[in-house]
C-alpha cells in the first residue's frame, strides 16, 4: 500500500481555467512554489543520480506507481540543465527493431496523455515527423521501416516527393538538388514537446508525492559494503545512505558508474543544435534527413530549431566544431531555400552517451543495488516518459519490465544487439 501523503506538506496546486482566472484577479500573488528546496536526509530508500526528465520521471513513477516515498533526486546543477534542456525535442516511435519500436511507442502513448497525468502542460504537439529519402538506398531503408512499423501496429506511411511537399510546403523537391528528395516516411503521431515543461512537470508531481529534489548536490563517490552492494553515496552536501541507486546521468553516466567500479560500453560526443530568429508559423511539421545530417522544426516562439549530427570526436565539451553546424545549415538552406536569409540567434551543444548499437541500457548492473539508464545517444528526449516508467519498475522490483527486458548490459557480451546503428545512417 502507498504511504499516506505527508500532511504537513500542502497538496499540489491544481491548474485549471478557473484557477488561472482566480489568480489573475488576485494579481497572481497566490501561486505556491512548484517544488520544495529541502535539505538532504541522512538516508533514503532510493536515490536517483541525475535531475533531467528521465531521472525526475523515474522518481515520480517510483512514488506514484510503487508507493516509495523516501526518495531523493540528486542533481549537480539545476534540474533540466543537462540534455533535457539542450535538445531539439523531437518525439517519434518509428524505429526498425521490435524492441525499439515497443519502447519508443510506449513512450509516445504516454506523451499523448502526459499533460493530464502531471496536471502540467508539456506542450506536446503531434504535428508529424517526416524523414526524407535522398538516394535509392534511403528509399529502401525507409520503406522497410514503414513496413516494419505497420507490422508492429505503429503508424508510418510512405510519401512521394509531391505528397511530401504538400504536407510541408517550404520543402524543395527540385530534381537538381545535390541530394534530391525521392520520397519520405511520415509518422503523423510524432511531433515535439516543451523540454523545460517536461522537467518541471515531473519535478512538481514527484515533489507532491514526497520526493526530495536536491539541486547543487554533486555525487563524488558511491560506497559499497563488504558484500559489494551499494550502501551510500558521497555528495558535496554530505553522505547519504541508501541501498538502491539509479544512475540517469546521460553523457556523464560512465563517469558516475566508475565511482562504483563499473565500466560501461559508452562513448560521449558533443551534439550541436541552434535556433533562428523567430518568424511567423512557416514550418508545419518536423523534417529530418539522415543523409545530410540535419533536422528542423519550428518552436511555439517562432524560432526554427535545427539539429546536426554528432561531432566526430569524444568529448565532454558543450561546444562542438563549427564545421558541423556549417554543413548542417548548408543542407537546410538547400532543402528550404526560403530560410536562407534568416539569422541564427544562438547555438549550443549537449553531451550524448552512445552505445555500440546506438540503443539504450535500462537495466540492473552486476553491482547489487545499482541500476543504470543510459546510452540514449541522440534520442533520449523522445523516450522520456516510457523510459522513466520502465526504469522505475526495474528499480522497484529488481527485475526488468517486459518492455526493457532486452536492453541489458549483457547484450554486448552475448551479441544480442539491438542494432539501430546499422538500421539508419544516423540514430536520432
Amino acid at each position: 500500500m502507498p504511504e499516506p501523503r505527508d500532511r504537513t506538506r500542502p497538496a499540489m496546486q491544481r491548474f485549471s481555467f478557473l484557477s488561472l482566472i482566480g489568480h489573475a484577479l488576485r494579481g497572481h500573488a497566490g501561486w505556491q512554489q512548484q517544488w520544495r528546496t529541502p535539505e538532504p536526509r541522512p538516508a533514503y530508500d532510493a536515490v536517483i543520480i541525475g535531475g533531467g526528465g528521465h531521472g525526475l520521471g523515474t522518481a515520480y513513477h517510483l512514488a506514484h506507481d510503487h508507493g516509495m516515498r523516501n526518495i531523493a533526486v540528486l542533481e549537480r546543477g539545476w534540474i533540466g540543465g543537462g540534455n533535457t534542456g539542450r535538445n531539439t525535442t523531437i518525439i517519434r516511435s518509428n524505429y526498425l527493431f521490435d524492441e525499439s519500436a515497443a519502447l519508443y511507442d510506449h513512450a509516445l502513448q504516454m506523451w499523448e496523455r502526459l499533460s493530464r497525468t502531471l496536471d502540467y502542460n508539456v506542450m506536446f504537439s503531434p504535428r508529424g515527423v517526416m524523414m526524407l529519402a535522398h538516394t535509392h538506398h534511403d528509399v529502401q531503408v525507409l520503406r522497410r521501416h514503414v513496413h516494419a512499423n505497420r507490422a508492429n501496429g505503429i503508424d508510418n506511411e510512405w510519401l512521394t516527393p509531391e505528397a511530401a511537399q504538400a504536407f510541408c510546403p517550404p520543402l524543395n523537391i527540385a530534381p537538381t538538388l545535390r541530394y534530391p528528395v525521392l520520397g519520405a516516411a511520415l509518422q503523423r503521431r510524432g511531433g515535439v514537446a516543451r523540454h523545460d515543461a517536461v522537467a518541471w512537470g515531473y519535478a512538481r508531481a514527484a515533489d507532491a508525492l514526497g520526493v526530495d529534489i536536491l539541486q547543487n548536490c554533486e555525487v563524488t563517490a558511491i560506497r559499497r559494503d563488504a558484500d559489494g552492494a551499494v550502501s551510500a553515496v558521497e555528495t558535496t552536501r554530505g553522505t547519504i545512505r541508501t541501498g538502491r541507486v539509479g544512475i540517469v546521468a546521460a553523457g556523464h553516466s560512465s563517469v558516475v558508474a566508475a565511482m562504483a567500479g563499473l565500466r560501461l560500453p559508452l562513448e560521449s560526443f558533443p551534439l550541436q543544435a541552434l535556433v533562428s530568429e523567430p518568424v511567423k508559423p512557416v514550418l508545419p511539421c518536423v523534417v529530418m534527413s539522415n543523409t545530410v545530417h540535419a533536422y528542423i522544426s519550428q518552436s511555439d516562439k517562432g524560432e526554427l530549431v535545427i539539429g546536426a549530427g554528432t561531432d566526430a570526436y569524444v568529448s565532454y565539451s558543450q561546444r562542438g566544431g563549427l564545421h558541423v553546424t556549417t554543413e548542417t545549415l548548408a543542407a537546410i538552406c538547400e532543402l528550404f531555400p526560403t530560410f536562407r536569409r534568416l539569422r541564427m540567434l544562438r547555438n549550443w551543444g549537449g553531451i550524448v552517451d552512445t552505445t555500440p548499437d546506438r540503443s539504450p541500457i535500462i537495466a540492473r548492473t552486476p553491482v547489487p543495488g545499482l541500476y543504470i539508464n543510459c546510452g540514449w545517444g541522440t534520442g533520449g528526449f523522445k523516450a522520456t516518459p516510457g523510459s522513466a516508467h520502465v526504469f522505475a519498475w526495474t528499480m522497484a522490483k529488481d527485475a526488468p519490465h517486459p518492455i526493457n527486458a532486452a536492453f541489458t548490459l549483457e547484450r554486448f557480451r552475448d551479441g544480442a544487439l539491438i542494432d539501430e546503428a546499422a538500421a539508419a545512417a544516423v540514430a536520432h
